[in-house]
């Protein structure tokens, strides 16, 4: 789609979808909680501070984020939440990876089977699909000036220098793919150089992507994903489909 960010496009989607407000609320609360078991310091714990960001850019309430903050640190008590990852094959051959957070893996992995074999997809085990993907760091950024275009030289320099890989500029969004480690630096020089974070972590980017012939398969394949972020245990759905 002219004009915006395929990163950004995944998110609205996925806000879209979710639509009940306490969907959104859980799923970050549940990221929150996962980090913060790294420690509940946002200032020394980079993954909490990231958890809180998004959580405050989806209007989440800060009691709501103090309370799993609390749970991660084992202050207020409760079933450990575990982030765990399944994969599927969808349609057209699609290679997916789906990321859940749940305090019960065996009722997360037995909906996730039954709504992918309903589907007309295929469990398989992560390792199968695991080697078409990398762990990157993402940063969708859109510059809140009205009216401003594309991205000035000196700032991709400044984005290159401190690790950018893939930088996507498209209207008032600018994409960048970091390796693992760097992505924190980028968004805090795209923050300071007056970028609005959409989205900031780490994501898994595909290596090799499959071939989408039409328009009908585009459509099954967004139909596939939506069917399983649906469940209350996914949180992100990773394809090698080159859907924007």
């Amino acid at each position: 789609m002219s004009g915006h960010s395929k990163w950004a496009n995944i998110r609205v989607k996925k806000t879209a979808q979710d639509a009940k407000r306490g969907k959104v609320f859980t799923r970050h609360a549940r990221l929150i909680e996962i980090a913060a078991a790294g420690g509940g310091d946002s200032s020394s714990n980079a993954s909490l501070r990231t958890a809180i960001d998004n959580a405050k850019a989806d209007s989440v309430p800060n009691a709501n984020i103090e309370r799993a903050v609390k749970k991660g640190t084992g202050a207020l008590k409760g079933d450990r939440m575990e982030e765990v990852m399944y994969a599927a094959m969808g349609p057209g051959g699609t290679a997916m990876l789906i990321a859940c957070l749940t305090d019960n893996k065996n009722r997360t992995l037995s909906n996730l089977k039954m709504i992918i074999q309903k589907n007309g997809g295929s469990f398989v085990e992560s390792s199968s699909v695991l080697w078409m993907f990398s762990r990157k760091g993402v940063v969708v950024t859109k510059r809140s000036a009205v009216g401003y275009k594309g991205l000035a030289d000196d700032l991709e320099l400044q984005l290159i220098d401190s690790g950018a890989e893939d930088i996507d500029v498209s209207d008032d969004f600018v994409d960048v793919v970091t390796d693992g480690a760097n992505w924190t630096t980028v968004r805090d020089l795209l923050q300071s150089a007056g970028y609005e974070i959409e989205t900031a972590g780490l994501k898994y980017v595909p290596t090799r992507y499959v071939d989408v012939q039409d328009e009908s398969m585009a459509q099954k394949i967004v139909d596939f994903i939506q069917i399983l972020e649906d469940d209350d245990d996914v949180s992100e759905v990773f394809t090698n489909a080159p859907i924007t």
